[in-house]
């Protein structure tokens, strides 16, 4: 099948922000043009290059100078689960701690006992309202943790309906294990639990072809490095990749750890030093901020930004959509705290939910540019400059949303 053979499409007259790597800053081309066949971009660049073969108006749109991006990309979700935990942010208003909330039930657990619960059926609808935000503006890709069953039969149902989500719904969606967020409470023995994670629970769930990473809590709340390098040593083992919360609360070099895994992303970061930020530069770990929770938890040290910049860190931008600590549903307000509170650029805010993102899921050689051979996930904005995507608070700019070409 030659070039220009149909079917192909076009997408003219446009403004582009390709994000590729090898063009300066954004990328930006004025007068540019994509052009896609078979879900797959053939064309990016200049529309006076456009070649020959692809220059049948029956075949193209015209996008009258609206401005194109890669399809945004949401690389740290928890986007199923059940329940509702509204009540208990109305609680914390009022002057209850987050420990009086656990002792009456709440917290992290509430949802646990809600999700393990719901079968899967109800998982799709309580967690479609919050996909579908995020594809109204303009999200092609989602990364869906587990973490809320901590039990076999939990974690995989969550994993299953992520990946249904995936085939019933143009979106591609990208899943995590996350069996090691919390410790079940009255616990007995916790050596034996991190080894249920590590010798039962990961290999029925890479047998199954459920995660595309594993990922773990690191913190004094959570697991210790100790207890995630066990886990992480056996999901590498499996041949599955990995990522981290790591460094949120407090410093436990969960940056280090990830990178001495070869961690694909360390999200969170607020208390990552100099040393973690040069390690996972050493790895190519990218960090993820997620200034959602950062804003709702009423975070106070934001994540050493100067330090990942001078050490050549890639910064990737997420919702960290959750029900207790980020209950955030549009990546563009993502984009906006991101700017507002952590102090990135425009450009990195823009990079961190395309080019960054992608490399934060290891998908950067099929997605996150706009680029010859990348799949063809575009958003088209009604935006007068690329800084509108960031500025605006509130604002939904999208104009249409293209997944694999359609």
């Amino acid at each position: 099948m030659t070039l220009g053979t149909p079917p192909y499409h076009v997408w003219r007259d446009a403004r582009l922000l390709t994000m590729a790597v090898d063009r300066p800053g954004l990328g930006i081309v004025e007068h540019g043009a994509v052009a896609a066949r078979e879900g797959r971009i053939v064309f990016a660049g200049p529309q006076a290059d456009l070649p020959q073969a692809l220059r049948d108006p029956a075949f193209a749109t015209d996008c009258a100078g609206r401005w194109i991006t890669p399809g945004l990309i949401d690389c740290h979700t928890h986007l199923v689960y059940a329940g509702n935990r509204a009540g208990e942010f109305e609680q914390r208003l009022a002057g209850a701690t987050y420990e009086d909330i656990a002792r009456a039930g709440g917290g992290i657990f509430s949802t646990v006992t809600a999700t393990r619960a719901a079968d899967a059926d109800e998982l799709v609808r309580q967690t479609l309202p919050r996909l579908r935000a995020l594809m109204a503006e303009g999200v092609t890709t989602v990364e869906i943790k587990s973490g809320y069953g901590l039990d076999l039969a939990t974690e995989a149902r969550q994993l299953r309906v992520a990946r249904r989500l995936g085939r019933e719904w143009p979106i591609t969606v990208v899943t995590t294990l996350l069996a090691a967020h919390a410790l079940p409470p009255r616990l007995a023995d916790r050596a034996a639990h991190v080894a249920a994670i590590r010798d039962e629970l990961l290999p029925a769930i890479a047998a199954e072809g459920l995660a595309d990473a594993v990922d773990a809590f690191c913190e004094g709340i959570a697991f210790t490095p100790e207890e995630v390098a066990a886990v992480f040593a056996a999901a590498r083992g499996l041949g599955l990749k990995v990522k981290l919360h790591a460094d949120q609360l407090s410093n436990l070099h969960g940056a280090a750890l990830a990178a001495r895994f070869g961690a694909l992303s360390a999200d969170h970061l607020e208390y990552t030093d100099a040393d973690g930020a040069a390690a996972m530069a050493r790895a190519g770990t990218v960090a993820v901020l997620l200034p959602g929770a950062f804003y709702f938890i009423r975070e106070t040290r934001v994540p050493p930004v100067d330090l990942f910049r001078a050490a050549g860190v890639p910064i990737a931008v997420a919702t960290d959509c959750n029900p207790g600590t980020s209950p955030l549903t549009s990546i563009l307000l993502a984009m906006n705290m991101a700017a507002t509170l952590f102090r990135l650029t425009v450009p990195e805010c823009l990079a961190g939910v395309t080019r960054e993102a992608a490399r934060a899921l290891g998908r950067l050689d099929d997605i996150g540019t706009l680029e010859a051979g990348k799949r063809c996930d575009l958003a088209i904005w009604d935006i007068e400059q690329p800084a509108d995507l960031v500025y605006r608070m509130g604002a939904n700019p999208l104009h249409q949303r293209i997944w694999g070409g359609q």
